[in-house]
C-alpha cells in the first residue's frame, strides 16, 4: 500500500525529518542521517561559515542528490533577519523550501507567532515553500495554512529539552483542522515520542538533539526510524476506543456449571 508524504509538491517515503546541528563530529552526523532513513534534512544557514570558500561546511558532507535540503532560519529574532537568511538559504541550498523560525527569546527559544505569520506571508509571496515552526496554537496554524504555508510545525515542548510532547491536545486540534501536513517539531527525546505523534495523526516529525546528542547517534537515528514507522502503521490500523470498564478478551459463553464433588 502506497503511503507517501507530500510536502510542497514533493513526495517523500520517510516521515522523519532530521536536523544536522549539535553532532559531535561530521562523521556521526552522516552516519545518523543515513541510519534514520530520512529524505529531508535541515541546515541552519546562519551557522555555516560562508565567508571562507576554502572552509568545509556540513553541506560538503551531504549527498545533495539523496536528500531534500531544508534551510532554516534558526538564530533569527526578527522578520527582517528571517527574510535575509531565507533568501540566502535559497541561494546556498538551491531550493525554495525553508523552515521558518523567528525566535527572539534566547532562553526558552519559543517562537514569535505574530512575526512568524508576517514573515511567512512575505516568503510565500516570493515563491518560497514555507514550513513554519510555531507554538501548538490551532488558530495560528490555520492562519499560516491560509497564508500558503506547505506545512505547519507545532512544538511538542521546548527545543532540545527532551521533555516529550506536552502539547498533545492542542496538536490534535491542529491535525483535525489542517489541510496541510502537520509536523511535530522540538522536544522529542525518544522514539516512543515520535511514535506517539504519528499515532495521533501527525504527518511527520522533526528530530535533531535527541539523535545528535545520543551516546550512539547512528543507533538512535535507526531507532527513530522504527518509531515513526510503528506510529504511522498504528494510526492507519486504527486504535481501539478508550473505555472506563474492562472487556474480557475471551468472553465466557455457554460454559457448563463446574462439577462439584463430595467426599
Amino acid at each position: 500500500m502506497s503511503d507517501e508524504l507530500i510536502i510542497g509538491g514533493k513526495t517523500f517515503n520517510s516521515r522523519l525529518i532530521v536536523g544536522t546541528g549539535r553532532y559531535r563530529t561530521m562523521e556521526e552526523m552522516v552516519a545518523a542521517v543515513e541510519a534514520s532513513g530520512t529524505e529531508m534534512i535541515t541546515v541552519a544557514i546562519r551557522r555555516l561559515d560562508l565567508d571562507d570558500p576554502t572552509s568545509k561546511t556540513l553541506l560538503d558532507y551531504i549527498d545533495w542528490n539523496k536528500y531534500q535540503i531544508l534551510p532554516n532560519t534558526a538564530g533569527c529574532a526578527t522578520v527582517e533577519e528571517a527574510m535575509f537568511v531565507a533568501r540566502l538559504g535559497r541561494e546556498v541550498g538551491q531550493t525554495d523550501f525553508v523552515k521558518l523560525e523567528v525566535i527572539p527569546d534566547s532562553h526558552y527559544l519559543f517562537p514569535d507567532g505574530a512575526a512568524t505569520l508576517e514573515a511567512a506571508r512575505l516568503l510565500v509571496d516570493e515563491g518560497f515553500k514555507v514550513l513554519p515552526y510555531i507554538h501548538a496554537d490551532p488558530t495560528l496554524a490555520k492562519n499560516l495554512e491560509d497564508a500558503g504555508c506547505v506545512t505547519v510545525m507545532p512544538l511538542g515542548s521546548a527545543i532540545g529539552s527532551g521533555q516529550g510532547i506536552h502539547t498533545q491536545e492542542e496538536i490534535k486540534i491542529i491535525i483535525e483542522q489542517a489541510n496541510v501536513p502537520v509536523v511535530v517539531d522540538a522536544g522529542l527525546a525518544v522514539p516512543s515520542d515520535a511514535s506517539q505523534a504519528l499515532e495521533m495523526g501527525a504527518s511527520a516529525v522533526l528530530v535533531n538533539t535527541a539523535i545528535a546528542q545520543a551516546q550512539d547517534p547512528g543507533m538512535m537515528g535507526e531507532a527513530f526510524k522504527a518509531g515513526v514507522e510503528a506510529g504511522r502503521k498504528a494510526y492507519l490500523a486504527g486504535r481501539i476506543d478508550v473505555r472506563r470498564e474492562a472487556i474480557a478478551s475471551s468472553p465466557v459463553t455457554d460454559v457448563p456449571n463446574p462439577v462439584t464433588t463430595t467426599s
